[in-house]
């Protein structure tokens, strides 16, 4: 793997730098820390988003038949870098550009690919996904939420948690099960994923208050909500394929390590400018969080180069991921130790730094999960009864 950036990325990532400097308002610090799913980031968002389209920017990577230019992953993840280190101005549209798209590019009819890209690649799309449930919670195989085939399609009931965005979401990417019945398909092979507009009757969205940003998560309630079948994503006993293709692009989609960069060196030139940088421990501390997102930067780089040349998903993405997680708490119990007056409302940008640190081990499957399957995939190590 080529560590090195050639001068075309070089001029790709200062063209990024120079749309943010831009368009970026005066006052977008304080937008930003009220998180990706607030009022406030998510209508900038809109114009944002339009405005990288208008620039060919916003879906560079993917194919030209698609509306993107060809260019390839990387190009997309230097962008993903650049926005998410200044605050991530895209809102909540991050994940349609990480995954969503990609995912109906690939499994998608060509009637849903007609309906659904051309607001993502417009920049006027929201999504949300309707994953964790509150028996289920990171655990999808063991989810709950049913979707009953009746004449056109399927009716759905149940309830999700911790969904992302969901209050101001134009569709869904539910997860559901289709009640067993004699001789059909149990377990994972019984899911099925459904793209459920979020206007539809017996949709209920409750708002859950956090510490990660307004408007972040959310409670969803499905009452006998009908789905026609054309909005069935992939064939019967795929929706697993499909989930796994799906994480593999969301949990490294992410560059949380970058925003974390950011805000390490931001902090260590207010520790020189006080006068508290010549102490041997804080400098020690530094190094240390400073090695833990390089660390992750580079165990990112190797799933993209991965993505990059087509390659199937294998156990780094849980490496990777959990890295990602020991970045964003390396340098949030550094920022909490020696500049912890940023968190009392003097820095708007380390706070929001610490709102994202406590998401990092929960979205995108909770690090407890990344570190079970560390243990089974990279490690080996044997699971329940000795079995592997």
């Amino acid at each position: 793997m080529e560590f090195g950036w050639s001068a075309d990325e070089v001029a790709h990532r200062e063209r990024i730098r120079s749309v943010l400097n831009r368009m970026l308002p005066d006052d977008w610090e304080e937008i930003a820390l009220h998180g990706p799913g607030s009022d406030a980031q998510t209508d900038f968002s809109y114009d944002f988003c339009s405005a990288l389209a208008d620039e060919g920017l916003l879906i560079p990577n993917w194919p030209s038949a698609f509306g993107g230019s060809d260019e390839g992953v990387w190009r997309q993840f230097i962008m993903a870098e650049e926005v998410w280190s200044a605050g991530e101005p895209r809102g909540p549209q991050y994940m349609n550009i990480n995954w969503i798209g990609p995912v109906l590019m690939r499994f998608g009819t060509a009637d849903q690919q007609d309906r659904y890209l051309p607001p993502i690649r417009e920049g006027r799309a929201i999504w949300c996904q309707g994953f964790s449930e509150p028996s289920a919670g990171s655990d999808l195989a063991s989810l709950r939420t049913t979707a009953t085939p009746v004449e056109g399609g399927y009716r759905v009931s149940g309830a999700k948690v911790w969904t992302s965005y969901a209050g101001r979401a134009d569709t869904c990417f539910l997860l559901a099960r289709v009640p067993a019945v004699e001789g059909a398909a149990t377990g994972k092979t019984a899911i099925v994923i459904l793209l459920t507009d979020m206007k539809s009757a017996g949709i209920q969205v409750k708002s859950i208050p956090s510490l990660i940003g307004d408007g972040d998560i959310h409670e969803v309630f499905f009452d006998d909500v009908f789905v026609p079948e054309a909005n069935r994503l992939g064939a019967e006993g795929q929706a697993w394929e499909i989930i796994t293709f799906a994480l593999q692009n969301e949990r490294v989609g992410i560059p949380r390590y970058e925003f974390s960069r950011r805000i390490l060196d931001r902090a260590v030139g207010r520790l020189k400018a006080d006068g508290r940088w010549a102490d041997p421990v804080v400098q020690d501390r530094a190094g240390r969080a400073l090695m833990l997102c390089e660390a992750a930067r580079m165990l990112v780089y190797r799933i993209v180069d991965a993505r990059a040349r087509d390659l199937p998903p294998d156990a780094y993405g849980a490496v990777a991921r959990w890295a990602v997680v020991l970045a964003d708490n390396g340098v949030n119990d550094f920022l909490t130790e020696f500049l912890p007056e940023g968190l009392l409302g003097e820095d708007p940008v380390q706070q929001a730094h610490h709102q994202r640190a406590i998401a990092a081990g929960v979205a995108s499957g909770a690090a407890e999960i990344q570190l079970n399957l560390i243990a089974r995939r990279w490690l080996e190590l044997p699971g329940e009864g000795g079995r592997r």
